[in-house]
């Protein structure tokens, strides 16, 4: 059996505008495609942490974040099918690619809507003055921050799953999907921006997928990161992501959801595995040891 990875491409990761974007994804793509040569089944989850705050503050913060992130999956989705599917047909891999806009089933009533901590936008030296929360985000300077509630469900799994069978790499809940919550049997959406490292291991858990590989711009987790005493970590195992995620080593705007995400999928599930590495190392990330490995 083909080994099924769910792969999340960091926002933070993509450029800074439309121009570059395109150009990263690009050369992300032919990483991509040669994985998928390799036959491995490949689903992809992209961030969208500073495009959909681009895109709120375009149309003057009047825009819902909802309607933001739905925007961003079609925008970066369409870049990124569009690269991916050229790069495939470059190496004459016969499969197509397609994008879900995929909305995500969030608790009206979790905490984060009290407590808002999901840095999205631009960064700034100093906290502008205006009505938004903002904190600092791994000592880059400060971001607006907002609500990022827990995915309970995947409104489009058996969508998702059906294109899957049939032989498409599918991408699906981009930047965290679109978060909607249920009333009355109706879905309605909410202002929020759903965390895409919680959401991919949702959607890899739903698949029930071999490997959940969250892609971002460093090759390996580091413990004391930025300090002398700075160490990278090539195996992790469940118990010791959670006593270093404790102490605190992982922060929480940057590399504390990837690690919390990571042990979400893994934990109870022995044949399960999450990597996180640089999406340079994608193409032969089965082979490199520039990657860290989180498993039971």
């Amino acid at each position: 059996m083909k080994m099924k990875i769910v792969a999340a491409l960091g926002g933070n990761a993509l450029g800074e505008n439309a121009s570059e974007q395109k150009m990263l994804l690009k050369e992300a793509s032919k990483s991509l495609a040669d994985l998928i040569g390799k036959g491995y089944e490949l689903v992809l989850v992209h961030g969208n942490g500073p495009q959909v705050g681009m895109i709120n503050k375009a149309f003057n913060g009047e825009m819902p974040l909802a309607e933001c992130t739905a925007m961003s999956q079609g925008y970066i989705g369409f870049q990124l099918q569009n690269a991916l599917q050229n790069a495939l047909d470059e190496n004459s891999i016969n499969r197509k690619v397609s994008t879900v806009i995929t909305q995500v089933l969030v608790d009206e009533n979790d905490q984060a809507f009290q407590n808002p901590e999901k840095p999205i936008g631009m960064f700034f030296s100093s906290i502008p003055e205006d009505e938004y929360q903002y904190m600092e985000d791994s000592n880059k300077g400060y971001r607006r921050v907002v609500a990022s509630p827990k995915p309970l469900d995947i409104i489009e799994i058996d969508t998702i799953q059906t294109l899957i069978n049939e032989g498409n790499v599918v991408v699906a809940c981009g930047g965290g999907g679109i978060p909607v919550i249920r009333k009355n049997d109706v879905l309605e959406s909410v202002d929020a921006v759903i965390d895409k490292d919680y959401a991919s291991a949702s959607l890899a858990h739903h698949l029930n997928a071999d490997c959940l590989m969250i892609l971002t711009e460093v090759n390996q987790v580091a413990i004391n990161y930025g300090k002398e005493n700075e160490e990278w970590l090539e195996n992790l195992s469940i118990e010791k992501a959670k006593e270093y995620l404790e102490l605190g080593h992982f922060g929480k705007g940057s590399m504390g959801p990837k690690v919390a995400a990571a042990i979400e999928f893994v934990e109870g599930y022995p044949h399960r595995q999450a990597i996180i590495t640089s999406l340079k190392n994608a193409k032969n990330v089965m082979e490199t040891k520039e990657k860290t490995v989180i498993k039971n």
